[in-house]
């Protein structure tokens, strides 16, 4: 019977969507407008040195870099001209290419890079700071790959100058926890390069800092490619295939609970953090990152994170884990702006308890005693603390709630919830807290009763205490909050429901605004709702 529990809990609660695609493809070159006569020698240098790529990359790295400067030439005396900007767009990318490809190096040293009209001296101009020595990486232009999958229904790009990639770290990087970067980048860039006379030097944007480019004191907006990483990491790293195996044996996993930041730390910009919901992982968020990244003015404005964790976990304990990531973010970073959080579903749930003075209320309804008059000790007592006893984060400005279960939700209570319940696993540190629990409030007739220590799933039954007392207590004041709530196109509100939360869990009274978009519980990826959030990101700059 577990066995097919198991096989129907699967079924239900994951999707056999290819959620991203990447793919090689060769790149060609558009011929657009009527100058194609005045650019044929670049483009004929270009052609050649298509033609010897293989048997001959230096030669044929020569002939990209001709191409380039005879392009850009042009360019620099009218910037106007797309089919200029257009060929030595794609002339460095095929620089880079062929200098992946070739393995050739000169990230460290000049190389002499041969050519019809005589050799260049090809270098790079190291950018400054950790982690940025280019050979390190795994560079790719991205106009050679092609992007798909349900979680790309568009392509960000920007246009501009330079040759978009994708930078792809070739090892995982120690210490990444303390930067709260990924185990290994993944990374947008953009690739110039500038010519004077027979010297040529790669220059390595970084288009979140950069947004425009000088040369020869005409100023270009920086080209880039914001959806070509995002695919490449979710095809390299798979991590939506956490999502089951983390609500299941969560201990396993316990490593994964973090904040993650998703491009480089910026003081001057506001972070929002994504936090995903039961059976999910940060992959969840990728189409509505994608989407947002198209609009300037967020790009200019926000920073991107994500909190991670294992959702097997009762939430109160996940926001206890969130609370201490906080804590170490505001270590790190001491300066950084108040923070929006963008929740889903049971990570909803986690941030409402950021935004709540529990006091010593929920110890007192668990154990009906103060902390002090309770029996507990070490680690047992130190875990229900920080799950049961929490105030409110003053570093939060802001909280998007999307199809959260304010108030639990029916299917964490019908066949389905029982049978996805019984199957998680408690940690064993959390079960013999559970056992230590059970032995205190046992003794005391006023305080909750319990049969086991609960799990996520038991912590979203409407009839689960921690949720009824939640519910009871205000959220504190001064930190607006909007829903964007789901109820299947139907129109059938305040009756709706999103087919797994119903609207009378998802509403809050005293929501600065609220938002029933046509969509179903994944409202993360629904236009309308991604349009939703986009609009309260930019009225909180408003407010700032």
């Amino acid at each position: 019977m577990k066995r097919i529990g198991f096989i129907l809990a699967a079924t239900i609660l994951t999707s056999c969507s290819q959620i991203a695609t990447v793919k090689q493809t060769t790149p060609r070159l558009a011929v657009i407008g009527t100058k194609e006569r005045q650019l044929a020698p670049a483009e004929r240098q270009l052609s050649d040195a298509q033609e010897v790529q293989r048997s001959d990359p230096s030669r044929a790295l020569g002939g990209y870099l001709e191409s380039a400067e005879q392009a850009l030439d042009r360019l620099l005396r009218d910037p106007s001209d797309k089919q200029a900007l257009g060929l030595y767009n794609f002339s460095v990318a095929r620089s880079i290419q062929v200098i992946e490809s070739a393995q050739l190096n000169p990230w460290d040293r000049a190389i002499t890079v041969p050519s019809p009209k005589g050799s260049y001296s090809l270098t790079t101009l190291r950018p400054r700071g950790p982690d940025r020595d280019p050979g390190a990486y795994k560079i790719i232009p991205a106009d050679s790959l092609v992007v798909s999958g349900s979680y790309f229904g568009r392509r960000t790009t920007i246009d501009g100058l330079g040759a978009p990639l994708v930078v792809v770290g070739r090892e995982k990087k120690d210490g990444f926890r303390k930067v709260f970067a990924a185990p290994r980048l993944y990374a947008a860039a953009t690739a110039i390069i500038r010519f004077h006379k027979r010297r040529a030097q790669i220059e390595f944007i970084e288009p979140f800092e950069k947004e425009t480019v000088t040369v020869q004191r005409r100023v270009f907006p920086v080209a880039a490619d914001f959806t070509a990483p995002l695919a490449v990491a979710l095809v390299y790293e798979r991590p939506d295939k956490l999502g089951l195996i983390r609500l299941l044996r969560p201990e396993k996993y316990a490593d994964t609970a973090r904040l993650i930041r998703l491009q480089p730390y910026d003081p001057d910009r506001i972070p929002v953090i994504f936090v995903h919901g039961l059976q999910d992982t940060p992959a969840s968020w990728a189409p509505m990152i994608n989407d947002l990244r198209a609009d300037r003015e967020i790009r200019r404005d926000y920073q991107f994170w994500v909190y991670s964790y294992p959702s097997g976990y009762p939430y109160p304990y996940s926001a206890a884990l969130f609370r201490r990531e906080l804590d170490a973010l505001a270590q790190a970073y001491p300066k950084h702006k108040r923070i929006v959080l963008v929740a889903h579903s049971m990570g909803g749930m986690i941030s409402r308890l950021m935004l709540t003075d529990a006091d010593d209320s929920l110890w007192r309804l668990y154990f009906g005693k103060r902390p002090a008059d309770t029996a507990l000790h070490g680690e047992s007592r130190a875990v229900l603390k920080e799950s049961l006893i929490f105030h409110h984060r003053p570093d939060i400005a802001r909280v998007i709630f999307m199809s959260t279960p304010h108030r639990g939700a029916d299917l964490a209570t019908n066949w389905i919830g029982r049978i996805a319940s019984s199957l998680v696993r408690p940690p064993h540190l959390l079960a013999s807290i559970g056992s230590t629990v059970l032995a205190v409030v046992t003794v005391d007739t006023s305080a909750l009763q319990m049969k086991r220590m609960p799990n996520s799933i038991d912590t979203l039954a409407p009839n689960n205490r921690f949720v009824r007392a939640v519910d009871k207590i205000p959220i504190t004041s001064g930190i607006p909050y909007h829903s964007i709530i789901g109820d299947r196109g139907r129109g059938d509100t305040p009756n709706s429901s999103d087919g797994v939360v119903a609207y009378w869990s998802s509403h809050l009274d005293g929501a600065v605004s609220e938002e029933v978009v046509p969509c179903n519980h994944s409202s993360p990826k629904n236009p309308a709702a991604i349009a939703e959030v986009d609009r309260i990101l930019k009225f909180n700059l408003r407010q700032e």
